[in-house]
């Protein structure tokens, strides 16, 4: 039986002491939601923003890299921290400091003070999403079974409860008053989870098999780059969903802004479920063929998205995409954190940098080709990119078969 010390030096709960470990796997999971929450209401107010401003969807793309640069440098920062001190004190703290972010963007007097606003709102979206993952990783070795999906779909459920009430709250409260309640209920959720995230300090925590050499922390391992890879490919047309299909559904299907929200609902209302069930369809299945199978599934909704003439259809479509991408980025996170020989954290690291980079960067440059093309084309595209995945899936290494649970 082993013991974590936190920052202040008081030794946790062992790490195998069930309830504890219990209530922790609980308290991830609700970060998780507060994140997705967060997200799933900023999906319906990018077009009541947009508006407001008086942009156009390219400005809107630039504005999207500022945020996208924002998360990666906290990512980046944040992981150095996590290494440094742990993932549970730069949990607490990033997810206290995310709380405020809609309320910032809806008093944000002009297109710059807004452009800084997206940037706080990408900074601690980037540093909690690597504290979380570091310490949701660190319960599910110590409960020795696979959780990584649940956490996963605790996210979406947080982009369902948003992305069905956002438009809503928005058109009944106003921008402020619906930033206020957001922030309000995101506060007591995190409230909750404070005193239940598992100590850990991740330098503590050893590689599988022989460490290998890394320059300035960053390992040297050719194979988690392609997971790198992957995982950007597989956060992109999440984001593109995320930051487009609100506007996609108002302004080329001509759906009412209290249902815009909707696409990215269905969306994450699959993703939630295949992802509260991912674990035993991993343990049943194996790794790779869910991986697989995923991105075919995914390529299919996306591309009936795409061919949409009404926003219904359009719905139909990304509910479908969902049920295909749910478990493509739990299936990567948790093998990168078991990759022979680098520490998980730096895996971590490594593989949220990535992510992040598909999810926030690349859908920044998908104004470019909606206001030259459309965004139809867009959802029509990632899902030849999703099939070509589903390809390169047979070469991943270190990808797990059947397992229990």
């Amino acid at each position: 039986m082993t013991t974590s010390v936190d920052m202040a030096g008081t030794a946790a709960a062992p790490a195998d002491a069930p309830r504890g470990l219990d209530a922790a796997r609980w308290a991830v999971s609700a970060g998780f939601f507060a994140n997705g929450f967060i997200v799933g209401h900023w999906a319906p107010k990018i077009p009541v923003m947009v508006e407001r401003l008086g942009i156009s969807e390219a400005v809107l793309g630039q504005m999207i890299i500022l945020f996208g640069v924002g998360a990666l440098v906290a990512l980046i920062g944040g992981a150095v921290l996590v290494n440094r001190y742990g993932s549970r004190p730069i949990l607490r703290w990033t997810s206290l400091m995310l709380v405020p972010s809609l309320v910032l963007l809806t008093v944000a007097p002009g297109v710059m003070a807004t452009a800084l606003a997206m940037l706080w709102l990408g900074m601690f979206l980037g540093a909690m999403d690597n504290a979380m993952n570091a310490n949701g990783i660190g319960v599910e070795v110590a409960l020795k079974r696979p959780v990584m999906s649940s956490y996963h779909g605790f996210w979406s459920l947080g982009g369902v409860a948003g992305g069905l009430t956002g438009g809503a709250l928005i058109a009944f409260l106003g921008e402020l008053g619906h930033a206020v309640v957001v922030g309000a209920l995101t506060l007591g959720v995190l409230v909750w989870a404070w005193p239940r995230y598992m100590s850990d300090h991740l330098p503590e925590v050893a590689a599988t098999g022989d460490e290998l050499p890394s320059v300035g922390g960053i390992p040297r391992a050719p194979g988690l780059y392609f997971f790198g890879i992957m995982t950007m490919l597989s956060f992109a047309p999440e984001g593109t969903v995320i930051d487009w299909s609100a506007l996609y559904l108002k302004d080329e299907l001509a759906a009412p802004l209290a249902v815009s929200g909707y696409a990215f609902a269905a969306f994450s209302m699959t993703m939630a479920v295949m992802r509260l069930t991912g674990d035993r369809i991993r343990a049943r299945f194996g790794d790779r063929v869910v991986l697989i199978a995923g991105c075919v599934v995914a390529a299919i909704g996306l591309a009936i998205a795409g061919a949409a003439e009404t926003f219904v259809w359009a719905c139909v479509g990304f509910f479908i995409a969902g049920l295909g991408m749910a478990n493509t980025v739990p299936v990567l996170f948790s093998t990168a954190g078991r990759y022979p020989g680098v520490k998980p954290a730096a895996a971590i690291a490594v593989i949220t940098a990535f992510g992040y980079g598909g999810l926030l960067f690349i859908p920044a440059f998908v104004g470019l080709i909606a206001e030259r093309y459309s965004l139809a084309l867009v959802f029509s595209g990632w899902a030849a990119i999703l099939l070509a995945m589903g390809a390169a899936s047979l070469l991943l290494p270190h990808v797990k078969g059947r397992q229990s649970v």
